[in-house]
């Protein structure tokens, strides 16, 4: 009996000893892969910051592209694609957040609900042409939007609104249900369980969402080329209230209707062509963007830190 215990016990130990050596392994394998992703990453920005980084002047940020390269910039780029961020951001973000508050909080669990869930999911990974196929027919041709801010921002909105949704959502189940518990208990209503509970408790997750959906959206190209943004533009959209030189005041949302062009259009426009001056134009182009989307990044990781500080279950 004692022999047998024995033979067991050194049956279990090396047993143990086999399984941590594939632990280690696997350990070292993702090690690996995570150093080839970070290395390459690295190596990529770097090329990209030293071959663009002479044309990272005042000049770049505040003239228009031109077909000079050491006269071009990025002023209209960077205009419009702020522009288009903001106007998508302001219809993307509050019926994203809507719609998962209602589909998790208020609405029952049938067939119908079933169906809307499951073209959720696969709508965050339709390829965005289709979204911009689907723009150019709905918003361009069908209500008349033209090639415009407005337009842009409505695709964009589209094309992340999935991402908005299942990740709120996520965040929503995230919260323990006994925080909803107690407050029913307190006699409060659904909704302000909601308003002064979940939604709170929720919002780090929530900007995480958002976060991604922008970053994806600042972006994308081929949407923005399918609907007609320009790839050559000298001009900025009309400010409201003041005159241009025909002395026709614009309106307050005047500039929702201008023609537009982003930074991603930019840099495939200088790209594609054979001048490697413009090509330094691009890096120097595609720099900014990576640095507009790590400093949104890093907007919503220090916002997401500084709240969960407040979070207490």
């Amino acid at each position: 009996m004692e022999h047998t215990r024995k033979t067991d016990l050194a049956s279990l130990r090396a047993l143990i000893r086999k399984h941590k050596r594939w632990d280690m392994l696997f350990g070292l394998l993702g090690l690996a892969a995570l150093a080839v992703g970070i290395l390459t990453l690295v190596a990529l920005f770097t090329d990209m910051a030293l071959t663009g980084f002479g044309r990272l002047d005042a000049d770049f940020f505040t003239h228009f592209p031109s077909r000079r390269a050491g006269q071009a910039g990025i002023l209209s780029a960077w205009v419009g694609s702020i522009l288009v961020m903001v106007l998508t951001a302001l219809v993307a973000v509050p019926l994203g957040i809507a719609g998962a508050v209602y589909l998790e909080e208020y609405a029952r669990k049938n067939w119908f609900t079933d169906v809307i869930e499951l073209n959720i999911t696969n709508l965050a990974g339709v390829p965005s042409i289709i979204y911009g196929l689907l723009a150019l027919g709905l918003f361009v041709y069908t209500f008349g939007l033209g090639q415009s801010i407005l337009t842009a921002g409505l695709t964009l909105a589209l094309l992340i609104l999935p991402i908005v949704i299942t990740t709120t959502r996520e965040a929503l189940r995230a919260i323990p249900q006994h925080v909803r518990e107690a407050a029913y208990g307190c006699g409060a209503s659904q909704w302000q369980v909601v308003s002064d509970h979940l939604l709170p408790y929720s919002t780090p997750g929530i900007l995480t969402g958002v976060i991604i959906g922008l970053s994806r959206a600042i972006g994308e190209t081929a949407p923005i080329i399918t609907i007609g943004a320009l790839t050559f533009i000298a001009f900025l959209p009309p400010v409201p209230f003041t005159a241009d030189e025909a002395g026709h005041v614009a309106g307050l949302f005047d500039w929702l209707f201008s023609p537009f062009t982003v930074m991603p259009i930019q840099i495939f426009n200088w790209t594609s062509r054979p001048d490697p001056a413009f090509h330094q134009n691009a890096a120097a182009a595609s720099f900014v963007l990576v640095f507009m989307t790590l400093g949104m990044n890093g907007v919503a990781i220090w916002l997401r830190y500084r709240l969960r500080k407040n979070i207490k279950w």
